[in-house]
């Protein structure tokens, strides 16, 4: 790709990170369970058990950790998590079993179901919080054990309509294509859809850095949450507009005589294709459409072309629509058009959401994948693959089903599922629905540390191990591959998700190819992962361990090496060229179109949904917690003042949210934070006050990414 400019500073390695990993008795240097920042910290012995305490020397937080993650040692305790595996009874009640037992049921019941109904009616669903040797072991099992093409994971959900935009625009997907530290020495940022001050705390330091060294922020969200208090111009649009905005962005820059023609011609195809849509949204028209005033959409263009570098970053707000990648692409033309790619502290960049989001979908987990980044339908890679697992290419099943659209399937076709690393009862959209679909399955096996509202439907239930408790790599928000160390040992009924994958394997006919150790795994990762898109053959354990992060792509062949003479990660991407056959990016023509579902009388206002600071994704872990459960103890609506008034709700009353697909009912939070045609509701609990009750599935026809971010509803007093 290229090599990391001699500045601005933002060093592969951190300040000491070539230092030992500590005692066992001093602590484990290790990192986060929770988000994509994957932030470094120290697990220590203390008189109540394991403790974190900073690692300042880790690059990416310098030792700041939110709430989640300092308290993240409390759901080790054997009293808020599985400690056996369990086994559904005759009288319909889970039990306690024996390991040979569960396993024994796993596996006779896959069988039984494939010997029925065949190979694709065994699914598998995995998850973004899996280590990067899981979800590899789990998609080559999915694979080469159970044959089945059904198997998709809930990164799905995360942020696959940016990684179709980034595919298809620079020819490789990764969510930040230079370092965190970059951002702080940008000249303007355009932060769409995202609020970091509450789901990434930590890394709300480079936005404040980014305005201490004289940068500006502008942030586009329909509420004004936290981080967009600290904006120099906070964008309000209407839920699901976000792609009529950056066209109107676009065009004014045309208008006015800021793109960059120069760069265009050099490095780029595709704006005469992509001109005539821009041009079709003129800024009238554009605040029409999103309710953002012609002279914000003004000020917004000169704050991001006067600055000598800039960046636009997205997060779930515009990729979560069923117009997701093409809104993605839509900011991704107006950084090609201005020349902010492909330079130093300039370029789009997408922040991925859940810890793995980024290394869960490179290497097989997903429908359409195999290990490396390589496609499922490409002759070349199979062929790669299969020589690496030892296997027959043309026996290798091909593309499956998307995750909404497995889910959705399960109990007709798709009749027994194992299920690792996901809560889809409370985290999928429609999830009344997929919690039905669920219970109609023939078997469900799930692995999982605690008892989700998953695992509680399950036949079989098998406690795994958890962060601290095994070693396995993930690949953060930035590329940068980091190594989760082993802290403490888990709880004597509990097992690793490989040695469940090697149990099973063995049981299924497969007594080879599943190792327990994570490195194995890795070693091999790296063979089947060589020469594709996300090569990690470059990297091992102990150079992670040495300079605290190795930056994908880092293929072992590479003609680029450190001053130890390994091969070099690739901090900043697309500095000589793009990952596109002629090392051009593509611009991408698109046009806005309305939201899957709109206001009607009968639905007349916006539902948007997301995070809160101290719950994490479906609360399966968090809200085992005390002190987050204390800040956050349960779901609520967030609505306009005036609507307030129009409905004769006060603060705190129980408000009714229906939408075409369900209803739900918490208590109201009255603001004028949220524009007053739209509510917002988190979606970390399940029951009465399920958020994703509500959300609409309608999907990307691209992305396949449900449309999370934006339906139809109806309020009233409960």
């Amino acid at each position: 790709m290229s090599t990391p400019p001699a500045a601005p500073a933002a060093p592969q390695s951190g300040p000491g990170a070539s230092a030992p990993v500590a005692s066992p008795d001093a602590g484990v240097d290790t990192h986060c369970p929770y988000c994509a920042l994957q932030c470094g910290m120290t697990l220590r012995p203390g008189p109540g058990g394991p403790e974190v305490v900073e690692r300042p020397a880790f690059p990416v937080n310098r030792g700041a950790l939110c709430g989640k993650g300092r308290t993240s040692a409390e759901v080790l305790s054997s009293a808020v998590r599985l400690t056996g595996p369990l086994v559904r009874g005759a009288d319909g009640d889970l039990a306690p079993a024996s390991w040979d037992e569960a396993l024994d049921r796993v596996a006779a019941g896959l069988l039984r179901v494939r010997a029925a109904h065949g190979r694709d009616a065994v699914g598998v669903f995995g998850g973004g919080g899996l280590t990067n040797e899981k979800a590899y072991a789990l998609g080559k099992f999915a694979r080469v054990v159970l044959r089945t093409s059904q198997i998709d994971y809930n990164g799905r959900f995360c942020m696959s309509s940016a990684a179709v935009a980034h595919q298809r625009a620079f020819g490789l997907d990764r969510g930040l294509p230079f370092p965190l530290a970059d951002i702080g020495a940008t000249g303007c940022v355009i932060l769409v859809g995202s609020n970091l001050a509450d789901t990434m705390p930590p890394a709300l330091r480079y936005l404040t850095e980014l305005k201490r060294n004289g940068g500006t922020l502008i942030v586009v969200d329909p509420r004004r949450t936290r981080t967009a208090e600290q904006a120099d111009l906070h964008l309000q649009p209407r839920p699901g507009t976000d792609l009529a905005l950056a066209l109107g962005l676009l065009h004014l820059v045309v208008a006015e005589g800021r793109t960059d023609a120069d760069f265009v011609a050099a490095r780029t195809t595709g704006w005469e294709r992509t001109l005539p849509g821009v041009m079709a949204h003129w800024p009238e028209l554009v605040e029409r459409i999103t309710g953002v005033p012609v002279p914000q959409l003004r000020r917004a263009v000169a704050l991001f072309c006067d600055a000598p570098e800039s960046m636009v970053l997205t997060a779930r707000g515009p990729e979560q629509q069923a117009k997701g990648t093409d809104t993605v692409s839509a900011w991704i033309n107006l950084c090609l058009a201005t020349g902010r790619a492909g330079r130093p502290l300039s370029g789009y960049g997408c922040l991925t959401g859940q810890g793995n989001g980024q290394g869960g979908r490179e290497h097989g987990q997903k429908a359409d994948q195999l290990p490396g980044y390589r496609k499922l339908d490409d002759p070349a890679a199979r062929a790669h693959v299969a020589a690496v697992w030892g296997v027959d290419p043309d026996g290798l099943p091909g593309p499956g089903r998307s995750a909404y659209e497995l889910l959705d399937a399960l109990g007709r076709d798709v009749r027994a599922l194992l299920l690792m690393g996901s809560n889809p009862v409370v985290s999928a959209p429609r999830a009344r629905h997929v919690a039905e679909r669920i219970a109609a399955l023939d078997f469900l096996a799930v692995c999982d540390v605690v008892l989700s509202e998953t695992a509680a439907l399950a036949d079989v239930v098998l406690p795994v191990t958890q962060w601290a408790e095994e070693t396995g790599t993930t690949t953060n928000l930035e590329g940068r591959v980091i190594l989760r160390r082993k802290a403490v040992d888990p709880p004597p009924g509990v097992r690793t998700d490989l040695e469940v994958l090697g149990a099973l394997a063995e049981r299924l006919g497969h007594d080879k190819g599943f190792p327990a150790d994570p490195e194995e795994v890795f070693d091999e990762l790296r063979r089947a992962s060589a020469g594709g898109p996300a090569d990690y053959s470059g990297i091992s354990y102990a150079r992670i361990a040495a300079e605290d992060g190795v930056f994908w792509p880092c293929p072992q062949d590479s003609a680029e090496r450190t001053p130890d003479g390994e091969p070099a990660g690739t901090p900043r991407l697309f500095l000589d060229r793009f990952a596109t056959p002629d090392g051009r990016a593509r611009f991408t023509p698109v046009q806005h179109r309305p939201a899957a579902e709109e206001p009607t009388p009968d639905f007349p206002y916006y539902l948007t949904t997301g995070r809160v600071l101290s719950q994490y994704q479906s609360g399966a872990q968090t809200r085992r917690v005390r002190e987050l459960n204390e800040a956050a103890p349960g779901p609520f609506v967030q609505l306009h003042p005036r609507l307030a008034d129009r409905l004769g709700v006060a603060d705190g009353e129980p408000l009714a949210v229906t939408s075409r697909r369900g209803r739900a009912v918490a208590p109201a939070r009255v603001s004028p934070a949220i524009r007053p045609d739209t509510v917002f509701m988190p979606f970390h609990w399940p029951g009465e006050g399920s958020a994703n009750t509500l959300t609409n599935p309608a999907l990307d026809p691209a992305s396949r990414m449900p449309e999370f971010k934006v339906c139809a509803v109806r309020v009233e007093k409960a």
